[in-house]
């Protein structure tokens, strides 16, 4: 395991507090699709008795929250931000949709992993996986319905919010929640404030989150949100119009 010293360092390269909010709310997605998946349509795959693929989740090795059938034909992976725009609007067009028609069946399943861009991106990815795995996937959704608030908060705040970049880490995104509003955010869907501020004093946990993201843009070459993947194909795409038609053609049909 790295020393702390070496870990903080690489943190602070991953999220760094001199990024424009302005450049934080764009999308810019730069993959460039690998190969195209052509397949027959397949036919529904039952869960198991008393449960149900959109209610099935699961923790990847890749430290990713995947919601239904974990060895559906059709995995389909998000390397998403919590403070990207193009994510925000994919959360809204494609969730439930993608849901209902695609993973209830069993054929597709869907994980969400972080690409973090910049501080308040690593303290939603924080306070998200602070309860139970269930709702990790849900209260991300919930949080990009805010994310222009969020935004408009740390201007409002934005002396706490740049003074939080000399606090220890055990202080800094309890400091950068407060000057977002999320405490309050998360408190009000059932994390309480003493939960969210245990989490985000938890240096290994936000350190094994900002690592992961940093470690997996560099192997896969990722570097803009959101990235999809389907059966380990990048694809050149950044939205649910464009998407469908993929899993579409792939079988989900």
């Amino acid at each position: 395991m790295a020393s702390t010293d070496t870990s903080t360092r690489s943190l602070w390269r991953t999220v760094s507090f001199a990024a424009p909010l302005a450049l934080v709310l764009a999308a810019c997605n730069g993959a460039e699709e690998e190969g195209s998946i052509e397949g027959d349509a397949i036919a529904s795959i039952p869960a198991p008795d008393g449960s149900s693929w959109a209610e099935t989740v699961t923790v990847s090795e890749s430290d990713g929250y995947i919601v239904g059938n974990p060895d559906a034909p059709l995995k389909l992976v998000e390397y998403a931000s919590h403070t990207c725009g193009g994510c925000a609007a994919f959360s809204a067009q494609a969730k439930d949709k993608l849901i209902s028609d695609y993973i209830a069946s069993g054929v597709v399943s869907f994980e969400q992993r972080n690409l973090v861009r910049d501080p308040i991106d690593l303290t939603i990815a924080t306070l998200v996986r602070c309860g139970a795995k269930e709702n990790v996937q849900p209260l991300s959704d919930q949080a990009w319905t805010v994310l222009n608030d969020t935004f408009a908060n740390v201007q409002q705040n934005n002396a706490a919010y740049e003074a939080a970049s000399a606090q220890p880490l055990e202080q800094r995104f309890v400091t950068i929640a407060e000057a977002a509003g999320l405490i309050d955010f998360f408190a009000a869907r059932g994390l309480s404030s003493d939960q969210a501020r245990t989490c985000l004093a938890d240096k290994a946990k936000v350190e094994t989150i900002a690592d992961n993201s940093s470690t997996q843009a560099d192997e896969l070459n990722i570097n803009a949100t959101p990235t999809f993947i389907l059966n380990g194909r990048t694809l050149d795409v950044t939205s649910w119009g464009e998407l469908e038609p993929i899993l579409q053609r792939a079988g989900a049909r």
